[in-house]
């Protein structure tokens, strides 16, 4: 009933930028913040950026700087990364913290989407 949808992914060269979308749909009645993730096989899943439904924003210190979350309408986020490097190559994974209602039913946490790849030539 609610679903969270990355794009944007692709093959960019080094000093390159990339803009990455995280839409969300289905029966939503609150987003309390999304936040963009990013995992590298073998290594642990690291938290990119935050942003809460009243536009607060918050950076892991290795994007401060270059990368930039904002909201593009109601239930989108866009990432926009900007003097991408070999070390930015990752699945890039989207997380909704939201509120849902459909039915008889009631949910409320996280939603993660499937990921998009990011990969940045030297």
């Amino acid at each position: 009933q609610v679903q969270v949808v990355e794009s944007g992914g692709g093959l960019v060269q080094f000093g390159g930028s990339l803009r990455l979308s995280c839409a969300a749909s289905g029966s939503i009645v609150k987003i309390d913040r999304m936040e963009w993730y990013r995992q590298v096989p073998g290594k642990q899943r690291e938290l990119v950026a935050t942003i809460t439904s009243g536009g607060s924003t918050n950076y892991a210190d290795f994007v401060k700087g270059r990368f930039f979350i904002y909201w593009s309408d109601d239930k989108t986020v866009s990432l926009q990364m900007n003097r991408l490097t070999p070390e930015d190559t990752a699945v890039y994974l989207c997380n909704a913290e939201l509120e849902a209602a459909w039915d008889i039913h009631e949910y409320r946490g996280p939603i993660w989407g499937q990921g998009t790849q990011v990969a940045v030539s030297s």
